[in-house]
């Protein structure tokens, strides 16, 4: 099953994951809505235009569509676009998010506020408009880019604000997935086994730190695999890319690196 003509609404898709998700669908010829807020270049490379239009180069359909999460209007338009323009919907990915890996007293309730909005609440409020489309269709998918849970209390002592936002996340997972089985929908999260190099990571970990990192490509390539699965054989899960894709039957993991004489340093949340 592939995802030939298939509708898929990408939150977050200028750039880094979000994009390579975007290529990765392309391929297949998916008719990609690419929704973000970059409609000009700024410090970082990318926008909804630019990547609309490496969409189209890789084989796909791409409909690029400015929305700022935070407000729910922007959120009703583009998936009102999005129906208005291919008919349907197949799948959601709720990429988009914010970070600061602060402890509480160091982190402004402004940036709490902007984690709790863009991480937690943009997937229910994405979920909230989808769901009745995704119906309509016949099932599909939502994937939460969201980590596995765990009540180790290290993964909160230096960042319980940004914690918080994404472990709601993964809940907002298993208690959809539980909602929405019977309608033939499935509801994963996925998060990546190690670090992944992208503007983020360089900030936190500098230009050296890139080297203990992969490429994004290896998320896009685990989505593929979710999205290709029957929705019936896999939901509510909390889903690591290497290990699931491994059990797909991938072996190669060294495509992945982004120095190949570098070793993937492990990503929050995951343990060894």
């Amino acid at each position: 099953m592939g995802l030939k003509d298939k509708v898929i609404l990408i939150t977050g898709s200028s750039r880094g994951i979000g994009r390579e998700i975007a290529l990765r669908c392309a391929q297949d010829g998916a008719k990609v809505v690419i929704a973000a807020k970059s409609t000009e270049e700024g410090k970082l490379p990318g926008t909804i235009y630019s990547v609309a239009e490496e969409v189209k180069a890789a084989g796909g359909h791409a409909l690029p569509i400015p929305m700022d999460l935070r407000h729910d209007e922007t959120v009703v338009a583009t998936v009102e676009k999005t129906i208005a323009t291919f008919g349907r919907m197949d799948a959601l990915i709720n990429n988009a998010g914010a970070i600061s890996l602060t402890p509480l007293e160091g982190t402004p309730m402004k940036k709490v506020d902007l984690m709790m909005s863009l991480n937690l609440r943009a997937v229910l409020c994405m979920s909230h408009y989808c769901i009745p489309h995704l119906k309509k269709a016949g099932g599909g998918h939502i994937l939460n880019l969201s980590p596995p849970l765990s009540y180790d209390p290290k993964w909160l002592k230096n960042h319980t604000p940004y914690t918080i936002s994404k472990y709601g996340m993964t809940l907002a997972t298993l208690g959809l997935a539980e909602e929405l089985q019977e309608y033939g929908i499935a509801v994963n999260s996925l998060w990546p086994r190690t670090l992944i190099a992208s503007a983020a990571t360089k900030m936190l970990l500098g230009e050296a730190g890139m080297s203990s990192c992969r490429e994004p490509s290896i998320m896009a390539d685990a989505t593929y695999e979710i999205l290709t699965t029957d929705p019936a054989k896999l939901t509510g899960q909390a889903l690591l890319d290497e290990p699931f894709l491994k059990s797909r039957g991938v072996t190669d993991f060294e495509k992945y690196k982004t120095d190949p004489k570098g070793e993937p340093a492990l990503d929050l949340y995951v343990e060894e």
